[in-house]
Parts: C-alpha cells; structure tokens; sequence
C-alpha cells in the first residue's frame, strides 16, 4: 500500500482508538425513536466525524465509521460479521485489502505465465497455470476490529499450505492470535498476563453487503445486552482496558485483571470518570434501564 494512504489508514485508526465501546447512547437512541431502524439513523457515525459523536457506540457504529471513512479514501474494506458459539452474527469488523500489493504480484504472475506459455506445449501450460494460480493466493489483506478494541490494522495469514495459517500480535494488555484453518475462515483469539487464549469471533471471510449489514445492526437493538450497560475503554498510552458490565468494573494490564463492584450511587460518577462520558447520557441510560427492569 502507499504509504501515505497507509499513513492516514493507521491514524484513522488511532482516532477511533479515543473513542468509548459504549451501548448507553443505543439505549437512548431506541427509546427515543421506538425503533430500531430509528435509532440506527440517529447514530453519531453517520455524521463521519468522531469529535461530534455523543460518546462511541458499539461495534456497528465504530465499524461503520471506519467503512465510510475508508471508502472515502479509495479504498475498498469489506463488512464481515462475526460468530460466537451458537451466536451468529453477534459482532461485526472490517476486513481491508491492500490492493496496490495484490495488483503487483498478480501483474507479475501473468508476466511469468506469458513467458511461460511461448516455451512450452499449449495444453500443458494451461494445466499448469491453473495448478500454479490455484496454489498462490494474490492477497495481502488486514483485519480492523474496533469493535473488540483492536485499533492496529492486523495482517491475516494465509492457511496451509500457501502459509501458516495463524499470526499472533503482542499487543498490551491483550496478545491477539488469529487462525486462518481456510481461505475462507478468520478466528479470533486474545489473551493477557500469561493466561490461556480464548476463542473471541470466528468471521467469515468473504465478507456481507451493506444491506445484510445494517440488517443485523438493526437487529442488535433488541440483543439481551442492551438490558444493561457495557461500556469498554482502552488506555493505549498506558496499556490498560477498562470493562464495565451489570455492576463491575474489570481493569486489565500486563499484570493481570481485577474487578471491583461499583456501588448504585456511585455509578454515574465513577462511569463518567473512566469512561470519559458525560453524567448526563449515563444518568439518562440507567433510568431508562430502571424503569424497564
């Protein structure tokens, strides 16, 4: 890739690295609109620009902010879906091709079967130029997960045998693994303070429409963790990850995790203090939760 549109791709990333994972403003947005389909044209992301946003959102808005920034660029990012378990298409993230790479080695492979094909027997050429470009994918592609918090474009491997079909990244606090058993499967695995890898997502590769997409958006809306507030922050400055979910707060380094339990009346202090969001929207969002539950 060039490295001045790799430039802007690595700091488009980091401006979308400040923002919170957050479901309090969806929670606002349903209630407000009393539809899904409402409340996902109310997102923030829509705008395209991060500084104007409420607070963050959840995978949907991250990954649907970085899919029209990079389309803005000339680029061409694919919306894949994530599975968990029996969960299907619980998350989302984008897969991103370097084209410039792959055009250059596909160019080059043309040129060898040319040369190729002036110095041999026809049928025997073109048996084995199928063979050869059956066995060597022209792709370098990059897997981008805000949604999981993973703001460093990740190079995917190639599966056996045009690779080795795993890669991992020490990042901090959490080592990422991704699988790649096929040309056509992605896995996700993380793990941190020298603890086991956990199976996150499992994605499929060749990616879904943007109508597919904005379908299991809107379905997201009426998910059971939209019952409660969740709300995920990574520190990249100082490698720490902040949780928070149905009353406790996980902090997590190179050192390991800790979870403590924040009190009711020191919820919206405490929230929007490590979660750089305002009082106001989380006030809002938990008394929309209360009177629902």
């Amino acid at each position: 890739m060039n490295p001045s549109v790799w430039q802007k791709v690595l700091e488009l990333c980091n401006s979308l690295s400040n923002v919170t994972y957050e479901n309090l403003t969806k929670i606002i947005r349903l209630e407000q609109t009393g539809s899904a389909s409402g409340a996902r044209n109310l997102d923030d992301s829509n705008q395209n620009d991060v500084d104007a946003w409420m607070g963050g959102g959840t995978c949907f808005s991250m990954t649907w902010h970085l899919y029209q920034n990079l389309k803005d660029m000339g680029l061409n990012p694919r919306l894949v879906m994530g599975h968990k378990r029996k969960e299907r298409n619980i998350h989302c993230a984008l897969i991103l091709p370097d084209d410039e790479f792959n055009e250059t080695r596909l160019r080059f492979a043309n040129q060898n079967n040319e040369t190729h094909l002036c110095s041999a027997n026809q049928n025997v050429i073109a048996s084995g130029e199928a063979a050869w470009q059956s066995s060597e994918p022209f792709s370098r592609e990059y897997l981008l997960d805000p949604g999981y918090l993973l703001f460093e474009p990740l190079e995917l491997p190639l599966p056996a045998p045009f690779g080795q079909g795993t890669a991992f990244f020490p990042l901090v606090p959490n080592t990422v693994r991704l699988d790649r058993p096929s040309m056509e499967s992605l896995a996700l695995w993380t793990g941190g303070a020298g603890g086991p890898m956990k199976l996150r997502f499992e994605y499929p590769v060749a990616g879904v429409s943007v109508e597919e997409f904005k379908q299991h958006w809107v379905e997201s809306f009426y998910r059971e963790m939209m019952t409660y507030p969740v709300l995920n922050r990574l520190d990249r400055e100082r490698g720490v990850q902040y949780y928070y979910q149905k009353g406790n707060l996980v902090t997590r380094d190179a050192n390991g995790s800790r979870m403590e339990c924040i009190a009711t009346e020191n919820q919206v202090e405490t929230l929007s203090s490590v979660f750089r969001l305002s009082p106001e929207i989380i006030e809002k969002a938990l008394g929309i939760l209360g009177k629902k539950g």
